[in-house]
């Protein structure tokens, strides 16, 4: 397969998928890119996904507002201009500080826009079904660590 540049400019983004309030807007797949993938998220004061891992390593790029992640047992607040890289299988979260934030996300040998994609289809962002949030991730290869509903 031959590939070519991949140039994205912010008047062609493609539609954001709201994941569970969250704004993933998918800059390349690992279908445009043969291996990789880049998002631009976006996200409201408090939102961020629960505690997952996933086979694929993850990097974060802030660069709007301060966004708290949790790295296995620590936690950190990061600033614009941090990078966080999170090795594949290392539980970790998010949450969008005040007055939410944005970064730029990079995987690696993952197909996490898939995933996203299943979620904005499947979840309702203001009632998210745990148990279908649960079984979305898991069939793409995620763990979510939340509790259960009896």
């Amino acid at each position: 397969m031959n590939r070519q540049p991949i140039v994205v400019f912010p008047d062609s983004y493609p539609a954001a998928l709201n994941v569970v309030g969250e704004r993933i807007t998918v800059l390349a797949s690992r279908h445009d890119t043969g291996a990789h993938e880049v998002f631009l998220q976006q996200g409201p004061e408090g939102s961020g996904p629960p505690p997952h891992s996933h086979p694929w390593d993850e990097v974060f790029y802030v660069t709007q507002g301060e966004i708290a992640f949790g790295l296995g047992a620590d936690q950190l607040v990061a600033v614009p201009g941090t990078m966080v890289q999170i090795p594949a299988g290392t539980p970790h979260w998010f949450r969008f500080g005040a007055g939410g934030g944005q970064m730029v996300s990079f995987t690696g040998k993952g197909n996490a826009s898939a995933m996203f994609a299943h979620f904005d289809r499947e979840i309702a962002p203001d009632a998210p079904d745990l148990g279908k949030l649960v079984a979305i991730a898991q069939a793409h290869g995620a763990k979510l660590e939340v509790p259960m509903p009896a």
